[in-house]
């Protein structure tokens, strides 16, 4: 009998919308910069250090919302996550003091950031096995159509109703959809009845499906891959959550117009659903480790360039080199952790990872913002992302598989 309509398509889709609702937000932070500073007078790394503390809320919260989803599946913990990251956005609008916007955005919307990835990536990871690194590219894409859509509309909204107002119908927005999203969810394929793959029945009218030889998370922790993935992750953070923060103010004080300004991070946005993509069919084909160096190579081509990008077509350029890259990164990491270590645990180690990148992205806006405070240019930032950027592709050259992992292999499911 012929299996009914895969359920794993609906997962994407889901996947596909909860990327763009939380990362598309994200990447108005920089829209609205200045914006703090001119209404509340605050300095750059105060503004920045919010950031980063959202980013180190993200990265903690996503090791317990890998752990919850290994064990309880995903829906319950997006729709707590979903609620906090609207309701963050909504009170926003009514911001007064420093610690306001540190509970509000580095706490509240944190939270509501420490699920895009984990949860989602770590789900598809389970309803796919032949196609993952594609399907992990598509969902990824929702973050690009985020991150090119949500800018400019904040930029607009700011523009007609001001910027207390834009942050009340972004936080509505975002709460209704993300709730409604993760409805939607479900942590494998047997909770539909189904299989890896939309996988269907075998010969003996039995259902078959590909399952891995997991590594335990004990086992993981203990080998060399595990370690420089999570400090590959460290400087790949760095790089590039710094650059969403920092280059909407660093265009203006090229002197690019505000809503141009918002136009180069939007065109990150729109290159990077490209990179998504390709990097995820890539990774299909060529494999984790030199998908993520072909990441690296561009992302350390874009950086050098923005060293003299002084004119407006200059930085549109930067922003689609660099915003090919900047989806690589975030599309090819949780295939990568699912073929090295399997994906019995892969929601906690994904999770552990991308709180080592987490805390690179905690550290790096508030060190840029600091920096330019002292010196009054981004010039020796971009110089630490090159260095970064450099240790982090010789790190993924020294990368190999754990050797007692097994590849997966293909056994009869459970009745």
């Amino acid at each position: 009998m012929k299996s009914k309509y895969f359920y794993g398509y609906h997962i994407v889709a889901a996947g596909f919308v909860i990327q763009a609702v939380c990362i598309g937000p994200l990447f108005t932070y920089g829209v609205f910069f200045k914006q703090f500073q001119a209404e509340l007078g605050w300095s750059r790394a105060i503004i920045s250090g919010a950031s980063s503390l959202a980013f180190f809320i993200m990265g903690a919260g996503g090791i317990l919302a890998g752990r919850l989803n290994d064990r309880i599946g995903p829906r319950i913990i997006m729709v707590v996550s979903g609620t906090s990251l609207g309701l963050g956005y909504l009170l926003m609008a009514h911001l007064q003091t420093p610690w306001q916007l540190y509970v509000l955005y580095g706490i509240m919307v944190g939270i509501g950031f420490s699920t895009h990835d984990v949860i989602t990536l770590s789900t598809v990871a389970r309803w796919f096995i032949k196609r993952r690194g594609m399907m992990s590219g598509v969902v990824k894409v929702g973050t690009g159509a985020g991150q090119m859509l949500v800018p400019l509309m904040a930029a607009a909204l700011i523009a007609i109703y001001g910027w207390r107002q834009a942050y009340t119908i972004i936080g509505a927005i975002a709460l209704v959809i993300l709730v409604a999203a993760a409805l939607v969810l479900r942590r494998d394929p047997a909770e539909k009845g189904q299989f890896p793959d939309g996988n269907s029945a075998g010969i003996d009218g039995s259902a078959a499906a590909f399952t891995d030889n997991s590594i335990s998370i004990k086992e993981a922790v203990r080998t060399g891959p595990f370690w420089i993935l999570c400090v590959a992750e460290f400087t790949i953070f760095f790089c590039l959550l710094t650059m969403i923060v920092h280059i909407v103010p660093h265009a203006t004080d090229l002197g690019l117009p505000p809503g141009t300004a918002a136009g180069v991070l939007a065109t990150i946005g729109g290159v990077s659903m490209v990179g998504r993509i390709s990097m995820g069919t890539a990774n299909d084909k060529i494999g984790g480790k030199r998908s993520l160096t072909i990441c690296f190579i561009i992302l350390i081509c874009g950086l050098l360039w923005l060293q003299i990008a002084g004119q407006a077509w200059m930085l549109f350029l930067f922003a689609a080199i660099y915003g090919f890259s900047h989806g690589g990164f975030f599309t090819v990491m949780s295939p990568l952790v699912a073929e090295l270590f399997g994906t019995g645990s892969h929601g906690l180690l994904f999770g552990l990872i991308l709180f080592s990148g987490t805390i690179g992205g905690t550290v790096g806006p508030v060190l840029a913002g600091r920096m330019f405070d002292v010196v009054g240019s981004y010039w020796g930032v971009f110089w630490l992302l090159i260095g970064l950027a450099l240790s982090g592709l010789v790190l993924i050259t020294l990368l190999k598989p754990p050797e007692h992992v097994d590849s997966p292999k293909q056994s009869r499911a459970p009745a």
